[in-house]
């Protein structure tokens, strides 16, 4: 129990220290003249991943590599199975045009990507199915030509681009605040975030080595559920407001961080082998992913309340049957 309480703390500590940080770096950014639209898709637009990008980082450094697996996944899964499923339940989501025809079916490639490099063993008649140092490189390559397309296409675009419109949103809800404070205040975010995502990855492997289950489990659930609350909070509250269009935007380039970004920092830090049940968790985030873009396109660009259902019945089905199994 006392792990388990520990675990809640050290995540709490990593999501508060991430979105100082977070601001604090924007803030002083823009004290040195970078234009606000830069801030915006670069530390903004990627900033509820965070606590993913530092946690999954000590865990391939520490070697704890199961519980990367199952935290860059996992978040994913969360992301799109109930935080999505959960806004469109509250109510229907409008999908901007260039979701359709840009954000989704990147994200669908970068899913592609990342099960095709985890299938050694088939392609390459390899020992073991891992993201290796080099499939790494490609992800992050791949994260780099996204980001350039994205930026250039959105600036062609202007204010009328679904991307710019929710990454100025997002830069000017920032209070400002005097320089030295956002100096004092990203210092003391990274010093925390560091901290807690060493203390989360070492709770979190007590844990699963204490109860007997595999550190993917964990991953998937205890660690993905935490890591996740920033993009859930964000979400509702677009929700709230009526701007359902800018939470689905924000799970999809999430969703892009974490498979290609982190995925490809993580692997090139430590090859990453793909676990017992591994390839069946990447089969349904394929399956939830690929299925967001007829879902999208139909019912008039709205994700309704039954299809966000039907999203969340799936991720329950797989989670329940995924726990059920590891016991």
């Amino acid at each position: 129990m006392l792990d388990f309480i520990l675990l809640a703390a050290s995540l709490g500590l990593l999501l508060l220290a991430a979105q100082y940080f977070v601001d604090g770096i924007s803030t002083i950014a823009e004290n040195f003249g970078v234009p606000k639209i830069v801030i915006g898709m670069t530390v903004v637009a990627f900033g509820t991943s965070t606590p993913e990008l530092v946690v999954n980082s000590i865990s391939a450094y520490q070697g704890a590599t199961d519980l990367a697996f199952g935290n860059i996944v996992g978040s994913c899964l969360i992301n799109v199975g109930f935080v999505l499923a959960l806004t469109a339940l509250i109510r229907p989501m409008k999908v901007e045009p260039s979701l359709i025809t840009r954000e989704i079916p990147m994200l669908i490639v970068a899913v592609a990507a990342i099960v095709v490099l985890g299938s050694d063993r088939f392609l390459n008649a390899e020992a073991q199915d891992a993201w290796r140092r080099s499939d790494g490189m490609i992800l992050l390559l791949l994260f780099a030509i996204f980001l350039y397309y994205t930026t250039r296409q959105a600036m062609r675009a202007g204010k009328t681009d679904a991307f710019i419109a929710e990454v100025q949103v997002k830069v000017e809800r920032a209070a400002p605040k005097a320089l030295w404070i956002q100096i004092l205040f990203t210092v003391a975010g990274f010093i925390g975030v560091s901290l807690g995502a060493s203390w989360t990855v070492d709770y979190a492997v007590a844990i699963a080595r204490g109860i007997g289950v595999s550190e993917t489990l964990i991953g998937l659930t205890v660690i993905s559920i935490g890591t996740t609350l920033p993009e859930l909070a964000t979400c509702m509250l677009a929700a709230r407001r009526g701007d359902v269009d800018i939470a689905l935007g924000n799970i999809v380039g999430s969703n892009l961080f974490n498979l290609l970004c982190i995925g490809g920092i993580v692997s090139t830090i430590r090859p990453i082998p793909i676990p017992n049940g591994g390839h069946i968790d990447l089969m349904v985030m394929a399956f939830l992913t690929v299925i967001l873009l007829p879902i999208a396109i139909r019912s008039d660009r709205t994700i309704t309340r039954g299809e966000g259902a039907f999203l969340m019945a799936v991720f329950v089905a797989f989670l329940g049957w995924r726990i059920l199994s590891s016991t």
